[in-house]
């Protein structure tokens, strides 16, 4: 296993000298922007289409907005923080036909590049910067003087000088706090993607809606399913992050953990194992990724199945709940 660095490891002069661009004001933008700046970063423009809803958020926290062919005539290097399935477009209309030579371009999840919607030409820096988590985790752990564990790997190093980039980087966006662990873009991009559709989301929200809707025909009341499969996920994932799977078993009831085991195997039988196979083999041949932004630049992805979630029944239960809990039914 390779020893993580530090913060004290690294020399944050080639970001903080850099004129950096950010690409997008969402969740990850705006965190990497802010930390960025207040890690001694002073020349950060956020790159944003004409219209953005993001414009007004960005100048309000007093950054320079630009578009984005300017953006990629004046930096130095490039943030690319849209969405992932975004960066084709973004990268063929804006970036590639103005950027200057020797513009290194920084990514913080290896989807585009490890699938080939960018092209990078050859004087280009190619470099993951990912701290691990969600974007809006980033600013808050680095206002706690802490950070996410951060990953960086070098696609293509035409200067010379790329690994220092990255790690600059994600030192001024906190990771140097807790760690950062070299990657390469496939390994970052393929355990991200298949986390995030078998466990933290689609696995997750599978388990919760099934278990719910077992729930309410054996006669509970939705607030009372909702409760037991939905709302007090939270505080099993806060035992685990804290505490590790082990260390979570001890932290619960003896009941609640032996019924666990009882059932740990069934659920983790031959048809799910299957399940994650599939699920593998199409993030590997590039079919997932294909079909995904095929269906992005289709356009309105995912809008009617968002509006489906919207009238589930367990969602009725939740915001019934969250209403009494926090004042409103968000």
């Amino acid at each position: 296993m390779t020893d993580p660095l530090y913060t004290k490891d690294i020399d944050l002069d080639p970001i903080r000298k850099c004129r950096l661009a950010i690409l997008g004001y969402g969740n990850h933008g705006r965190s990497h922007a802010l930390c960025l700046r207040d890690s001694g970063v002073r020349d950060v423009r956020i790159a944003l289409r004409d219209g953005s809803p993001s414009r007004d958020k960005a100048k309000a926290d007093g950054f320079e907005v630009i578009g984005l062919d300017e953006a990629a005539r004046w930096a130095d290097a490039i943030a690319l923080l849209a969405a992932d399935e975004a960066h084709r477009q973004i990268w063929d209309r804006h970036i590639a036909p103005n950027r200057k030579p020797g513009q290194a371009l920084i990514l913080c999840h290896g989807f585009s590049i490890h699938y080939g919607l960018i092209e990078p030409p050859a004087d280009a820096d190619i470099i993951l910067a990912a701290a691990k988590g969600p974007g809006g985790a980033v600013r808050q752990e680095f206002e706690k003087g802490k950070g996410l564990i951060g990953f960086w790997a070098v696609h293509q190093d035409a200067s010379g000088h790329a690994r220092e980039l990255a790690l600059a980087y994600l030192a001024g966006i906190g990771s140097g706090e807790v760690g950062i662990f070299p990657t390469t873009f496939r390994e970052e991009t393929v355990s991200d993607l298949f986390g995030e559709q078998v466990v933290l989301v689609g696995g997750m929200v599978a388990l919760a809606k099934a278990s719910f809707d077992r729930l309410v025909a054996a006669g509970v009341s939705p607030r009372m399913a909702y409760i037991d499969c939905v709302h007090e996920i939270k505080y099993l994932a806060d035992l685990i992050q804290a505490r590790g799977i082990a260390g979570m078993y001890e932290a619960i009831s003896d009941t609640a953990e032996y019924g666990a085991r009882q059932i740990e195997d069934a659920i983790a039988g031959p048809e799910l194992r299957r399940t994650f196979d599939n699920a593998m083999a199409a993030i590997e041949d590039g079919s997932f990724a294909r079909r995904w932004v095929e269906t992005y630049e289709a356009g309105n992805a995912m809008t009617a199945d968002r509006a489906r979630d919207r009238e589930l029944p367990v969602e009725a239960a939740g915001a019934e709940l969250r209403s009494r809990i926090y004042g409103d039914a968000k």
